[in-house]
């Protein structure tokens, strides 16, 4: 059976190569795979993608923000990525009078552009591989001295990199600590909004169509990168002008097809394309079931209360996509997972492994005692885990009155060592912070979640994990005395009592607030964790982490002829494939693309996610969609067999030509386990078609000034 599973593991490795699996660093793409880029119909060389000679396609692609994609469409500065990644920067310019979220947002020239304080672009600037002088000196050494001698390096290598200020200069580990890189990067923090489409085209779907295909999302907004007269870095000053970038990327105007060769340029986040078989075990039958209970609760209540009242339905919505968004994607890494009997997969991997270092002496010593480490660890890991992830989505994220508490010191120590001014700032951003909070918050809502979620952590925690204090009030109080006497009795629940407090914030204020009964319960329950959870728990990944170092060497000297990529961690990487469809299970087959037909459709259901848009409707009806429909229609998205994760939100979808006919902004949800095991039959990204933003920007928005910018290209 082991052999038989192996053999589907090594074909499935195969198949997955063709299906184009994979994150790959750009200065190894000569090494590894623009041969088979060519092969799949690609015509730039690897020095055309990334190059630190001569201007390339990776001078064209930005960290956006602090955590996704965007790329350069034009030569003065012109910015495009999702909706999403700009909807902090579109929120912040909305008002009751003005919504811009609601309505979108168009300058009609650069005068009325927006400007957005604390958002970035940074244009990677070159990187380049160090690990010899990280390494240097730690031969001898281990434990925490190892980890100081590698943290000196590290920090001495940046700070030479960043030319005494001039660049952001980090050093990231690649394979777990067997490789380390440096990213050199060009900051710039004049970035200004220049368009957005209403939220029922940039977040049309919304929840229900999360994850999902088919997709109809017009997922993108466009923003402008400023610079001084020298096309340098510049805070935001009316002096600015457009910053000239090195490269930016042509506009293909003639779309996409079935077997297209695509790529993505972009930095995604996280994956996890190694971890040992009780890793993926734990995901699979622990980590995720016990996140997905409590969420579930969670949206149980979101739902209730929302469908009971209009104005909590507002309050909420956003609280409850972000809290469904993790939920949906676990449920379907789990399916995902299961699906390629992930588990007997990874086992089989580690016996041949087994088989490998015991073919010498030397190998056996370096790696017999990885995989019963693993066992060992993750069985200790186990109950911590559970502890973690309970406090994590309960205690820190569950209940908000708990998140509000977080706010405020624990004493007053650091409060007086703070001048007069430096306290009048606190204050003033506390009154932010409660302002904030308040506009989002509903008392009988967080009421129940209160009383449900610490329910919830009673009952599915060994009491060694929680303080005594809290089983004792669960026992002695039902949840009604429960509200009455801790959460209606603490001022957290009373905007205009605890504004009060804030508005007089001193050190009295602060001993008040520790006599707050729920201030006082969630300090216990936080110590609680930090104390007995935290520590045990941090400190079982960190021997987790080094005998995966040690199993990523050994995997790597194992495979020292195979393409390895190393797991996604935030900087620039390429993935590529080809558009296609696929079959989510039997049955039933998607089509590539979705149109604008697909939008009139939905309208039709009366999903609140599905909010019609007038002049969109006039467009359709008219087919008044100019030179961007096709075959008398207008694409809308389409999918590909690109890996792809969160960060790659925004990243350029590039064709054969290096020429953008699309943008990044999801994955199909059957595939969600990519982070970790990749199916080539069901992993797909969603991308919206070129064609359908310019259709928007212009035809919709009336924007169409924003074109002549751009190097559309038409053959």
């Amino acid at each position: 059976m082991k052999k038989l599973i192996l053999f589907v593991f090594v074909s499935m490795l195969c198949f997955s190569s063709m299906a184009k699996e994979g994150m790959w660093v750009p200065t190894l793409l000569e090494k590894y795979t623009i041969e088979e880029m060519q092969q799949m119909g690609f015509r730039l060389s690897a020095e055309d993608v990334y190059s630190v000679n001569q201007n390339s396609l990776k001078d064209a692609v930005v960290i956006f923000g602090r955590g996704c994609t965007g790329e350069m469409i034009s030569d003065k500065g012109l910015l495009l990525t999702n909706h999403h990644c700009g909807y902090s920067a579109i929120q912040s310019h909305s008002s009751v009078e003005q919504d811009y979220l609601s309505n979108g947002f168009w300058a009609m020239s650069q005068e009325e552009e927006l400007a957005n304080p604390g958002l970035t672009a940074k244009f990677l600037d070159r990187m380049e591989d160090v690990s010899d002088s990280v390494f240097a000196g730690t031969e001898q050494l281990e434990g925490d001295s190892l980890q100081a001698k590698l943290d000196y390096n590290i920090r001495r290598i940046q700070q030479q990199a960043s030319e005494e200020g001039k660049y952001e200069a980090i050093v990231k580990p690649l394979y777990f600590g067997n490789q380390y890189f440096l990213y050199v990067y060009q900051v710039f923090t004049d970035v200004r909004l220049v368009g957005a489409p209403p939220s029922a085209i940039g977040k049309f779907g919304g929840d229900t169509d999360n994850w999902m295909w088919p997709r109809h999302t017009g997922d993108f907004s466009i923003f402008r990168v400023y610079a001084n007269a020298n096309n340098e870095p510049a805070p935001y000053s009316e002096d600015n002008v457009p910053y000239k970038p090195k490269n930016w990327l042509p506009i293909s105007m003639n779309g996409v097809h079935p077997d297209d060769f695509m790529m993505l340029m972009g930095y995604p986040g996280t994956t996890q394309q190694y971890l040992p078989s009780q890793a993926v075990d734990m995901i699979i039958n622990q980590s995720n079931p016990d996140r997905i209970k409590i969420r579930t609760a969670i949206l149980d209540i979101f739902s209730k209360h929302m469908e009971q009242d209009p104005k909590v339905r507002i309050q909420y919505a956003s609280k409850y996509a972000s809290t469904s968004n993790s939920w949906k994607r676990w449920k379907g890494e789990i399916r995902g997972l299961n699906r390629l009997n992930a588990i007997m997969v990874k086992e089989a991997y580690e016996a041949d492994f087994e088989v490998w270092y015991m073919q010498n002496d030397t190998l056996e010593e370096a790696y017999a005692s990885v995989l019963p480490q693993f066992e060992q660890l993750y069985i200790n890991l186990q109950p911590y885990e559970k502890a973690n992830n309970y406090y994590q989505e309960i205690v820190f994220k569950g209940i908000d009155i708990f998140k509000l508490a977080e706010n405020f010191p624990r004493n007053d120590k650091g409060w007086n060592r703070l001048d007069g001014e430096k306290q009048g700032l606190v204050r003033k951003a506390l009154d932010q912070k409660m302002t904030d909070y308040f506009d989002d918050y509903d008392l009988g809502t967080d009421q129940e979640l209160f009383t449900e979620l610490l329910r919830l952590l009673r009952a599915d925690l060994d009491q060694s994990f929680l303080p005594k204090e809290f089983t004792d009030l669960l026992a002695k109080y039902n949840d009604e005395k429960l509200i009455r006497k801790v959460y209606q009795k603490s001022v957290l629940a009373d905007a205009s009592k605890l504004k009060e407090i804030v508005a007089e914030f001193d050190s009295k204020a602060i001993d008040k607030l520790q006599k707050d009964p729920v201030i006082k319960l969630y300090n216990g329950l936080r110590q609680h964790y930090q104390q007995n959870i935290e520590r045990v728990y941090q400190d079982i990944k960190s021997n987790i982490a080094r005998v995966q170092k040690q199993y990523m060497k050994g995997i790597m000297a194992m495979e020292k002829n195979a393409q390895l990529y190393p797991d996604a961690n935030f900087t620039m990487r390429v993935a590529y494939g080809k558009v296609e469809g696929y079959q989510p299970r039997d049955g039933v087959e998607y089509s590539h693309h979705t149109t604008l037909q697909g939008i009139m459709e939905k309208y039709q259901l009366g999903n609140p996610d599905y909010i019609e848009v007038e002049k969109l409707k006039t467009l359709y009806e008219t087919a008044d969609f100019g030179e961007y429909g096709e075959d008398g229609q207008m694409p809308v998205a389409y999918t590909a067999s690109i890996h792809s994760t969160g960060g790659n939100s925004g990243s350029p979808a590039i064709n054969a030509k290096g020429q953008l006919v699309g943008l990044n902004f999801d994955r199909c949800w059957e595939g969600t386990m990519s982070d970790i095991m990749f199916d080539p039959d069901q992993c797909r990204n969603i991308m919206v078609d070129i064609r359908y933003v310019l259709f928007i920007v212009d035809k919709f928005a009336g924007a169409g000034y924003l074109l002549d910018e751009m190097d559309l290209i038409r053959e």
